[in-house]
C-alpha cells in the first residue's frame, strides 16, 4: 500500500524581519508543491529518494548525523514505526515543484506532506495534528521555527502570524498572481537574521520608526485584501521592500529584478530572509505577460497563483 500527500509552497507578502520582534506578516501559500510517497517495506530501514540526494539509514541507528536536510523525514518515519510497533522500515519518495533553499517554504511543504504520508500508511490524522507533527520535524533542522510556514503551508490560503498571537486565517477571496523569479544568490537564513539583529541594536531608534511603518502598513494591507485592492496592495508591498532595504537585507542582484518587475506589476519586494532568494511581483491578467517578458532574460523565472486548497492526501 502506497500513501500519498501533497503540500504547497509559500511566500511572505508582508512582515519578514520584523515578525521577529512581534509585528505581523501575512503569508500566502501558492500552487506549487512537494508531493510525499511512503510504502511500508520488510527491509527495517528508512529509504529516502528526492532530488536532493538518496538517503538510506537503519532504523535503529537513525539518530546519524550526516543525513542533514533528510532528518525530519527519519524523524517521522522512525516515529511512526515506533508508534504502531512495527518491524519493517518505510520508503519515502519526495517529488518537488519548489527549488530547494530559496525561500518559498519547500523546506515546510515536504514536512507537512511527508507528515500526512507517513502517518497516513497507519491512521489518518486531522490537518491539526499533521501539523503538529510538521512543525516538530522542522524542528530537526530549524530549532527556532515558528511554526508559521508549515501552518500556511497545511491550511492554504492567506494568514496572518504574529509571535504572540499565532496563526489567523484570512477569509478573502483575492485574486492574484505572483511573478517569482530567482536571484539564484546562495543565502542562509540564519545569518540574515543575525545580521538584521545587529542592525537593530546599533541603530535602535531607527529600527523603532521602521517597525512602526511596517505595523501600519500591515493594517493597510489587511483592509486592501479585504477589498481585493490589487493596486494598494502592490504599492505597500513596494513601500515594504524599502524598509527591508533599510535593514540592509536586499542585494544588487535583488534590486535588479525588483527594478525590472515594477516596470509593469503593481508592485514587488522580496520574500523570505533576504541576502539572496526571490522577489516576487503582484500582477493579474492585465499585467502578468508582460512583467514576465521584463524578466525573461532570468532563467528562473515564473508565474504562481494563490493555493487555497492546503494539504491533499491519498491513502
Amino acid at each position: 500500500m502506497k500513501s500519498i500527500a501533497s503540500a504547497p509552497g509559500k511566500v511572505i507578502l508582508f512582515g519578514e524581519h520584523f515578525m521577529v520582534y512581534g509585528a505581523k506578516a501575512i503569508l500566502c501559500s501558492i500552487d506549487k508543491r512537494i508531493k510525499v510517497t511512503s510504502q511500508v517495506i520488510d527491509e527495517r530501514k528508512i529509504k529516502i529518494k528526492s532530488d536532493l540526494g538518496n538517503v538510506e539509514v537503519d532504523v535503529d541507528s537513525s539518530s546519524n548525523n550526516s543525513i542533514n536536510l533528510m532528518k525530519p523525514f527519519v524523524y517521522l518515519a522512525t516515529r511512526t514505526l515506533k508508534k504502531f510497533k512495527k518491524n519493517g522500515g518505510i520508503e519515502i519518495n519526495i517529488e518537488s515543484d519548489i527549488p530547494s533553499g530559496i525561500g518559498l517554504g519547500s523546506s515546510s511543504a515536504s514536512c507537512v506532506a511527508a507528515a500526512a504520508s507517513i502517518t497516513g500508511l497507519f491512521e489518518k490524522l486531522p490537518k491539526e495534528d499533521i501539523l503538529k507533527l510538521a512543525i516538530e520535524a522542522e524542528r530537526t533542522i530549524f530549532k527556532n521555527t515558528s511554526g508559521a510556514d508549515c501552518t500556511v503551508c497545511t491550511f492554504g490560503g492567506l494568514a496572518e502570524y504574529d509571535i504572540k498571537n499565532g496563526f489567523k486565517k484570512i477569509n478573502s477571496k483575492v485574486d492574484f498572481n505572483l511573478v517569482i523569479a530567482n536571484s539564484k544568490q546562495s543565502h542562509h537564513t540564519s545569518e540574515v537574521v543575525e545580521k538584521v539583529k545587529k542592525f537593530k541594536d546599533n541603530n535602535k531608534e531607527l529600527f523603532t520608526s521602521l517597525y512602526s511603518q511596517e505595523s501600519e502598513l500591515i493594517q493597510n494591507a489587511l483592509l486592501a485584501l479585504e477589498k481585493n485592492d490589487l493596486s494598494t496592495i502592490g504599492s505597500l508591498m513596494s513601500k515594504n521592500q524599502i524598509l527591508l532595504e533599510q535593514i540592509g537585507v536586499s542585494t544588487d542582484r535583488l534590486d535588479l529584478l525588483l527594478k525590472e518587475a515594477k516596470k509593469t506589476s503593481f508592485g514587488a519586494k522580496i520574500t523570505g530572509a533576504g541576502g539572496g532568494g526571490c522577489i516576487i511581483a503582484l500582477v493579474d491578467k492585465s499585467n502578468i505577460e508582460q512583467t514576465l517578458t521584463n524578466l525573461k532574460n532570468h532563467d528562473d523565472v515564473f508565474s504562481s497563483k494563490i493555493d487555497y486548497r492546503g494539504l491533499l492526501d491519498t491513502f
